[in-house]
């Protein structure tokens, strides 16, 4: 009889969180347009993506490195535009429209009319409540499902399908008013 191999199980080693400097410069530009989205102003957008950094720096090591980074960001800057908006002083403005960069050139007539949808589109986005944005951004551009973006914002599920519905809803009628008020069908 021969000895028996006794196999060990051998547990992956968890992953490491990343490295701070490598996520401020891979993700800085997302975390900025995710504020602009959210509705913080153009003259604050550098402030807010600094405090949204410093709170990722404080919490990088509670990160699992398993899990997709974006979100996670987007939850911070979330709570950071949510704090922003509960000051007095900033719930008047409406933010200015600043398109995400292009990668080509189309023609003049062509940039004008992408430029009046991406504007319609972005004053639609403001005028959908703030917690429903969160979830209509997350799931629209940044093709999250709704778990994810439930366990990203820390909501209930039926809550997060409660309101992309709500949002869409919102939105449409927003476009819907928009148009009909720039004379459009």
């Amino acid at each position: 009889m021969g000895a028996r191999k006794v196999s060990k199980r051998v547990e992956p080693a968890p992953s490491a969180p990343p490295i701070f400097r490598t996520v401020f410069e891979q993700e800085f530009t997302y975390v900025w347009n995710v504020l602009r989205r959210l509705g913080v102003a153009q003259r604050e957008l550098e402030d807010m993506t600094q405090q949204v950094f410093l709170q990722v720096h404080s919490q990088l090591a509670t990160f699992d490195a398993s899990r997709p980074l974006r979100p996670w960001l987007f939850a911070f800057a979330f709570h950071v535009a949510s704090n922003h908006r509960s000051l007095a002083r900033h719930r008047v403005e409406l933010c200015v429209v600043a398109p995400d960069m292009a990668d080509s050139v189309p023609a003049a007539d062509e940039q004008l009319i992408t430029r009046q949808e991406l504007e319609l589109a972005e004053l639609a986005l403001t005028r959908v409540s703030f917690e429903r944005r969160a979830v209509l951004l997350l799931h629209e551009i940044e093709g999250r499902t709704i778990p994810e973006i439930a366990l990203a914002l820390e909501i209930p599920l039926n809550t997060a399908y409660s309101r992309l519905r709500l949002a869409r809803q919102e939105y449409e009628l927003a476009v819907r008013r928009l148009r009909a008020q720039r004379g459009e069908s």
